[in-house]
């Protein structure tokens, strides 16, 4: 399975387009959070990846909650939040926000580790994590070289072992490839990434 991913779109229309455009190529796309800014325009940020020809997967970033992801995300589109599926055979498990609680203020989508973790604690197998806040210690560091990654999806990472983990949020480590025992740890960004799996 040919998979595209990206994170922290921000409502970038180039951005968009160029996922959009190459998304004819792929069996499954997944987004990692981050569509909108502010918990504004998240219905343009859609009406932008409306054009994906593959099967669309969306976990909600700290921009967006879930609720507001669900009622903008174009018709046959499926979000995760604390919630899993199945595609082709391949496990998905996603789980979106900020974790730990960002210092953001009140529009901000957060969740607190003893929070993630129990919603994690849902989860009894992945193939694919998809996470907004990356876990601790990778991919998770700002430009002030602080480690700001969530504890709770770094345990969920070591004992499920996905295959792949996607997550975002953390612009600085844009980019960023590692691994977690046999886990492939990406912090996306919105540019195309591309990744295949067996199944």
């Amino acid at each position: 399975m040919r998979i595209l991913a990206f994170s922290d779109l921000h409502m970038a229309r180039n951005r968009a387009a160029d996922l959009v455009a190459v998304s004819a190529e792929a069996d499954l796309v997944i987004g990692a959070g981050d569509y909108c800014n502010m918990r504004q325009g998240l219905d343009e940020a859609m009406q932008m990846l409306s054009g994906i020809a593959a099967p669309l997967v969306l976990a909600p970033g700290n921009a967006e909650s879930a609720a507001e992801l669900t009622d903008a995300a174009p018709e046959g589109v499926h979000v995760l939040h604390g919630t899993g599926m199945t595609v082709d055979g391949l496990r998905l498990f996603g789980l979106g926000y900020g974790v730990p609680v960002t210092p953001f203020g009140d529009w901000s989508c957060d969740l607190s580790e003893a929070e993630a973790a129990e919603m994690l604690d849902r989860c009894d197998g992945a193939d694919v994590l998809v996470v907004h806040s990356p876990p601790k210690g990778f991919g998770d560091t700002t430009s002030q070289g602080m480690s700001v990654g969530s504890v709770a999806v770094r345990d969920a990472v070591e004992r499920l072992q996905p295959e792949l983990v996607f997550c975002g949020h953390i612009h600085d480590s844009w980019g960023y490839r590692g691994s977690l025992g046999r886990s492939e740890i990406a912090n996306l960004g919105p540019r195309p990434n591309w990744f295949e799996v067996a199944i």
